[in-house]
């Protein structure tokens, strides 16, 4: 299958989510996940009209948007862990960086940042030993501190729900964040992947991030 027919693919199972519960289609937006895959294919989905990416590792965004700068309205989120050796990569590099998970490096995007203001998002933890970010009690905390960086600009929430064969059973992982993300008066919230974002958008996601269902399995 071509990069535009998985574009296309998970655009109609988008609508038809949104359809479901009575949600716009445009309140929500698709993030392709690029990660380990080459530049050619970003740009087959460029050229079939998509303009948002998302990158797991920061010298891997750094390089891809500096080889791909000359592509018109191309915006990058930065959607993995960050170490803050490496964040001056993805302040000078993303439009949005979605797994902001404790305070050092927010502080350390602020001071890299440059121009207009780096959209960010708390990452809330999972429960799961191997995925980082703050707990749901800590999140309002860190939010505040966020609000309070310059450069920085909080927008929302982001989940990584524990893996499942069964996208219901991530459902009430969805639906808390969500609460939370109300709570807190936060507009955004990147939430479901490629195995579960039509429940994700039943719940009210605002961000996918979805990258095997567009541009097949990443080389080993």
């Amino acid at each position: 299958m071509s990069v535009a027919a998985g574009l296309k693919a998970v655009r109609e199972r988008i609508a038809a989510a949104c359809a479901r519960v009575g949600r716009d289609v445009s309140s929500v937006e698709l993030i392709a996940v690029s990660k380990l895959q080459p530049e050619a294919l970003i740009r087959e989905a460029y050229q079939a009209g998509h303009r948002a990416f998302g990158e797991n590792y920061a010298q891997e965004l750094r390089d891809k948007s500096e080889h791909l700068a000359a592509l018109p309205g191309i915006r990058w989120h930065a959607i993995g862990p960050l170490q803050t050796n490496k964040a001056k990569y993805v302040a000078r590099a993303a439009h949005v960086f979605h797994a902001v998970d404790r305070l050092e490096i927010a502080q350390e995007l602020a001071k890299r940042r440059q121009g207009a203001p780096l959209e960010v998002l708390v990452q809330v933890w999972s429960g799961e030993e191997t995925k980082s970010g703050a707990s749901r009690e800590e999140a309002p905390a860190l939010v505040e501190q966020l609000r309070a960086l310059p450069r920085l600009k909080v927008v929302g929430l982001m989940a990584m729900p524990p893996l499942s064969e069964d996208p219901e059973k991530v459902r009430p992982h969805f639906r808390a964040l969500c609460e939370l993300a109300d709570a807190l008066g936060l507009p955004q919230r990147s939430m479901g992947t490629t195995a579960d974002y039509e429940v994700a958008i039943e719940e009210g996601a605002t961000m996918v991030r979805v990258g095997t269902a567009i541009f097949g399995a990443r080389s080993p």
